[in-house]
């Protein structure tokens, strides 16, 4: 449903010109500045504002051609059915879960993604949360806010030396895996579409099975997609194989995930700490997002989390608004994007 300009007479007395191809494209839930004037000089008109889902499937979308989502708008079959006037969905982001795929593909719709903007900030906060588990930060500040100097309920343990397992192993977790290389730490991961070559490369161990994985390391870092076959990758069973020790030193077991929820079982995970299987545990996302009215994960004093923040940085922000509206000028001209992730288009 481009939008073609009628030929125009030039001002100067010249030959008639077309006015630029139009769109109009619907940004959902926020996009920085520079990348909203990205897509205005292209020409293109941008209307900014989240819509509600009850509009959504009353038709919202039908005069956009293009719309612009994080992670807070979903796009479910029933939306996109409904949504005639589509021809590109972008996601600002890695995750394209909120969107489905098929659906897209079906009513030609491309869907587009900003894979690499992210990558550094979350590489950063899931080594943050790692840190902070094992050096007792959280613990320690809510600790002194009450009045309490507890330091010697507060000695942690060491990075270096120990094993941690990634699940995953694309650009996030390989960016990981180099700090925590350059800690000290023995790298090992398991993703069974990894060809072995690039885990050898970044001198990283793969593990055929997830149970070998938890098996052999103290911590785990999930850094794979939400599917039905990862949901509750991480269950009780599971978490109960880990070790709990490594080099003479007894440094507990730690889980993060800055990936995607659903990944853990939570109901598990809180069992896990109660009963020390698991030592400490930092959560960025969650199965539910906004958390529900007395969710019990948080009150437990060796769980820390986040609100969803992995890419919540000015620099990634900037970095992925920029991405995805390259991504999506470049779908509304007619041709393939590079982060096209609908296998109809590919």
């Amino acid at each position: 449903m481009l939008r073609v300009g009628l030929p125009l007479k030039n001002v100067h007395g010249g030959p008639m010109v077309e006015v630029q191809i139009m769109a109009r494209i619907a940004v959902t839930d926020g996009m920085a500045p520079a990348a909203v004037a990205v897509l205005e000089k292209a020409g293109h008109e941008v209307v900014q504002g989240f819509i509600e889902k009850s509009d959504l499937l009353a038709g919202a979308l039908n005069d956009f051609d293009g719309i612009i989502v994080r992670s807070a708008t979903k796009l479910p079959a029933e939306v996109i059915e409904v949504s005639t006037g589509l021809s590109v969905i972008g996601r600002a982001g890695v995750g394209v879960d909120n969107i489905d795929l098929e659906a897209a593909g079906s009513a030609g719709i491309m869907v587009v993604n900003a894979p690499n903007a992210s990558t550094q900030s979350v590489v950063e906060l899931t080594i943050g949360h790692l840190l902070a588990s094992l050096r007792h930060i959280p613990k320690s500040d809510r600790g002194m806010r009450q009045d309490k100097w507890e330091k010697k309920a507060m000695k942690g343990t060491e990075l270096s030396g120990k094993c941690l397992g990634l699940i995953g192993f694309g650009r996030i977790a390989q960016g990981v895996a180099q700090v925590a290389k350059s800690l000290g730490m023995e790298v090992h991961t398991y993703d069974p579409y990894l060809p072995p070559k690039v885990a050898k490369a970044q001198e990283a161990y793969l593990h055929k099975k997830v149970d070998s994985l938890f098996k052999t390391c103290t911590h785990i870092s999930i850094h794979c997609n939400l599917t039905d076959e990862t949901h509750h990758l991480v269950n009780e069973s599971r978490m109960k194989m880990m070790p709990g020790r490594k080099g003479g030193i007894d440094c507990g077991n730690h889980i993060v995930n800055c990936a995607r929820g659903g990944i853990i079982d939570e109901q598990a995970l809180l069992a896990a700490l109660e009963d020390g299987t698991i030592t400490s545990a930092a959560l960025d996302v969650f199965e539910v997002e906004p958390l529900p009215e007395g969710y019990a994960l948080i009150q437990h004093e060796n769980f820390h989390g986040t609100p969803h923040i992995g890419a919540a940085t000015m620099e990634a922000q900037q970095r992925v608004g920029l991405d995805i509206a390259d991504a999506v000028k470049i779908a509304l001209s007619g041709k393939k994007p590079k982060t096209l992730v609908n296998g109809k288009f590919l």
